[in-house]
């Protein structure tokens, strides 16, 4: 559960140095790419986690 908190933050980091970068033409892939960290440790955590035999 630590491991989803840790990539949405940098997510959340990655989209707000993509966000002032807007103007320019990186600005939007890198906003982006921080939004698909955040949605992809928000379905982290909703994933079952392994079990252990």
């Amino acid at each position: 559960m630590a491991t989803s908190w840790i990539v949405c933050a940098i997510g959340i980091i990655v989209s707000l140095l993509g966000w002032y970068m807007t103007p320019h033409a990186y600005g939007y892939g890198i906003l982006g790419f921080g939004l698909a960290w955040i949605v992809l440790g928000i379905l982290d955590m909703f994933r079952s986690p392994a079990r252990i035999r």
